[in-house]
């Protein structure tokens, strides 16, 4: 992680020709650039672009905040709930990753658990594992689902037929599961 006076951002190298930044759903910013530019090139990239960034963390901040207070705002989580929470998570949680993670026959680094407010999981391409505290609210069975989802983009990086195949041999009524997942919120 880099630090640019205000703002926190991960760097991206590839073999892209050009510099941007990126804002996600959890308002992470990840600056991608090219393999030969510098570290204070791009410092000097991200501190000329603050205003920009500055103002696109406050509109997706009211979308998110928006979004919330129309799906249901009495149920919004106090930070004592994220903290109770997150400790049940971060006991019940790997030890259904180890089991599933046997099952389908993959390998994975580590795993984090955290609030978020757009995502339920994720998984990047090195295996480490991010899970939201709020699957803690839903069954045991949804957040089975969860898990075997994420596990399976250990084998298939994306939600191709290959991937939901994957899927159905662990948990063969998963429909019914990612159907019932719409009804809890982040």
């Amino acid at each position: 992680m880099n630090n640019s006076d205000k703002f926190e951002y991960s760097v991206v190298r590839s073999r892209r020709k050009s510099i941007c930044i990126e804002i996600d759903r959890d308002l992470n910013i990840k600056v991608r650039a090219p393999l030969r530019m510098t570290d204070s090139q791009i410092q000097s990239f991200v501190d000329s672009r603050q205003n920009w960034i500055r103002s696109h963390l406050e509109i997706m901040q009211k979308r998110i905040s928006n979004m919330s207070d129309e799906k249901n705002p009495s149920t919004a989580l106090t930070d004592a709930d994220i903290k109770a929470l997150s400790e049940q998570a971060r006991i019940y949680i790997p030890s259904r990753v180890e089991h599933f993670a046997q099952i389908i026959g993959v390998t994975y680094g580590r795993i984090t658990i955290r609030h978020q407010k757009t995502r339920w999981g994720s998984c990047n391409s090195s295996g480490n594992l991010n899970f939201n505290c709020a699957l803690m609210n839903t069954t045991p069975e949804i957040i089975d689902y969860v898990v075997v989802h994420e596990l399976c983009h250990r084998k298939q990086m994306n939600h191709s037929a290959l991937f939901w195949a994957e899927v159905e041999k662990v948990l063969p009524k998963y429909k019914e599961l990612r159907s019932a997942l719409k009804n809890y919120r982040c």
